[in-house]
């Protein structure tokens, strides 16, 4: 890739979006009252780029919900897909290979051109262990081929509910979120972008550490509140700086090494219904940059 000094480099494209979209305290305030649920990403679509799935952390979902949501949003829409907890929390990372084949066989590769990133939260417990985290990146596919050839070494818990068609090969990015100080190793950066795969950028409340991003080709942004965890909302202040930052990426300036990179940011402030708010509010701000397409 082309540095932001070098001509004819293009900005990166910016898209914000929410976490999730099926939240009972959004009818009748971010959604129209009366707005049946079934429309609700439909509405979302309408007034951002992206959305994360996260249906798919805490279990398996069917191919036909993963079309279902494809065919719900504009051509340019892309989905992040949050990868299963039962990876993440529970095996650890460790022997997930039959774990990554289900997942794939499960149905985020029917989203077609509007799969975007997986993303990989860690929990906090999770020490970092620079051995076991390059053995389970290099585990992961990088292309939409190579997701359907892993999804078919799935196990007998998928046959009959699996998607394994790709209709044309695209590269598959993933995104890490580690929860633990233990991560702000040396070692990690090297790692990561030996892989290609972004440190994900998360605000937390100080809940959890903040890292820089790093790793990728593109930043992967996760606010779930700057003052109190998934409840507040951000203020106009601090979506003026979280643009300024999302603008620098996208530009180039934001990086050490000047490259302009594709940014994602979703809001998780969702308790109270500031998601959606916070991110039209944060497109708003951000009209200047490059739309996705």
């Amino acid at each position: 890739m082309t540095s932001a000094g070098d001509a004819g480099a293009r900005p990166g494209r910016v898209r914000v979006g929410v976490s999730g979209w099926r939240y009972a305290g959004w009818r009748g305030d971010f959604y129209p009252r009366g707005l049946v649920q079934r429309r609700e990403l439909e509405y979302i679509g309408e007034r951002m780029p992206t959305a994360e799935i996260n249906g798919s952390f805490y279990s398996l979902q069917r191919p036909e919900s993963y079309a279902r949501w494809r065919d719900s949003v504009p051509d340019d829409f892309v989905f992040a897909v949050k990868g299963p907890r039962y990876i993440t929390h529970m095996l650890r990372l460790r022997n997930a290979a039959t774990a990554l084949a289900n997942f794939f066989a499960s149905g985020p590769l029917a989203l077609g051109p509007k799969l975007g990133p997986v993303l990989w939260q860690l929990p906090e417990r999770h020490r970092f262990d620079a051995d076991e985290l390059d053995a389970f990146l290099n585990a992961l596919p990088r292309s939409t081929t190579a997701a359907a050839d892993q999804a078919r070494h799935h196990d007998a818990r998928m046959d009959g509910r699996s998607w394994l068609e790709v209709d044309e090969d695209r590269p598959l990015r993933h995104a890490i979120e580690p929860r633990s100080e233990t991560f702000r190793d040396p070692a990690l950066g090297p790692l990561l972008r030996r892989h290609a795969v972004a440190l994900t950028v998360a605000d937390t409340a100080s809940r959890w550490p903040r890292f820089e991003a790093t790793g990728s080709d593109f930043v992967y942004v996760r606010l779930h509140g700057a003052q109190e965890l998934y409840a507040s909302g951000y203020t106009a202040e601090e979506l003026d700086e979280w643009a300024a930052r999302a603008r620098a990426w996208a530009e180039g300036t934001g990086s050490a090494d000047g490259r302009p990179r594709d940014v994602y940011v979703y809001f998780d402030n969702d308790a109270r219904g500031h998601a959606p708010h916070d991110a039209v509010a944060l497109i708003s701000r951000l009209s200047d940059v490059p739309a996705p397409r």
